[in-house]
């Protein structure tokens, strides 16, 4: 039976946010809100500092090794990248020159974006001399979309089967999926596997994609969005939740907030919500939101919806059909 938005959210911001959500922080100097990372049990910030193409925006390699370094000292405890952020792992180079000698907890995840297996481990220990480190926290498997994908992922001596070896050797700690394309083929997989977190397109407008004849096309059906199809599956099986494309590449900058648009996300049952910040004024002013976070009312959360799934939607899901986020 399909679960309709309204009472997946009416449920889930009662219930899971209980779980996931400790008191929040006040005050200007109050420390920067935590929350567990589903099964991991690990503690994260609810803000994480993204690594993908909004912070290759940083030309100078020194000003972006100093926005990496910033998001620590204001209280960022995760990071994100991937193997396919810029040339020659350019964002992995650039974080591990950033946490190189730093005492600040942080939790590192970054991304395997191809799918043979048997490159897995070879591009792994790239990634890891990229970062400087022996190991990393989480290895998301990146960007799935369609279901002949996930058949990739899923053959014998694919790309999960060599990340699980991988996490027996403790080259990695946890495994993930993330998905901003098909909401559906997300779901299937979380529902197949036991990740140990996953991260998807969570924002108060975007549906996502399915997929048709001629590829894939705008999916208008509110039951096949993320917040409503892969979330409550990563929920009841205690998956620690990224939310991703919060501002949706800035598109919705203008038609609502920052602050409301990351409020938004973090209303959902997720642990943290990870963005882009280009600028040092980004990652200040995201840090100051993410301090000031309540839940917002579910009646408020309906309306932003509305409101924000009112404008070129169609346009934005097929932008995200194709985004990479490189």
């Amino acid at each position: 039976m399909s679960v309709s938005r309204r009472s997946f959210l009416e449920v889930t911001a009662l219930g899971s946010l209980a779980a996931y959500c400790p008191a929040p922080a006040t005050g200007a100097t109050a420390s920067l809100p935590t929350r567990v990372l589903g099964k991991t049990g690990v503690r994260v910030s609810i803000l994480a500092m993204g690594g993908g193409s909004r912070y290759l925006q940083y030309k100078d390699e020194d000003r972006a090794i100093e926005a990496v370094q910033k998001a620590l000292e204001l209280g960022i405890t995760y990071i994100d990248t991937s193997d396919d952020y810029g040339n020659n792992h350019l964002s992995e180079r650039r974080i591990g020159k950033a946490l190189k000698g730093r005492q600040e907890p942080v939790f590192l995840a970054t991304k395997l974006t191809h799918r043979d297996g048997a490159e897995t481990a070879r591009i792994v220990e790239q990634s890891l001399s990229a970062l400087q480190r022996d190991h990393v926290d989480l290895i998301h498997i990146h960007s799935l979309t369609t279901e002949d994908d996930l058949a990739r992922i899923e053959a014998k001596g694919g790309v999960l089967e060599q990340l699980q070896k991988l996490r027996d050797q403790k080259i990695t700690r946890f495994i993930g999926i993330t998905s901003h394309t098909d909401p559906s083929v997300l779901k299937m997989a979380l529902e197949r596997h036991d990740f140990d977190c996953t991260q998807m397109a969570l924002n108060a407008a975007l549906v996502g994609m399915k997929s048709g004849k001629n590829g894939m096309v705008p999916n208008e059906a509110i039951k096949t969005s993320f917040e409503t199809a892969a979330l409550p599956v990563a929920n009841r099986k205690q998956m620690g939740v990224i939310a991703m494309k919060v501002f949706a590449q800035d598109a919705l900058i203008g038609q609502a907030t920052p602050e409301k648009l990351l409020h938004y996300s973090l209303s959902l049952p997720v642990t943290t919500a990870v963005t882009g910040m280009p600028k040092f004024e980004h990652i200040e002013e995201n840090v100051q939101f993410a301090k000031r976070f309540r839940p917002l009312p579910k009646s408020e959360m309906r309306q932003l919806s509305r409101t924000l799934s009112g404008t070129n939607k169609a346009g934005l899901d097929l932008f995200f059909s194709a985004h990479v986020d490189a």
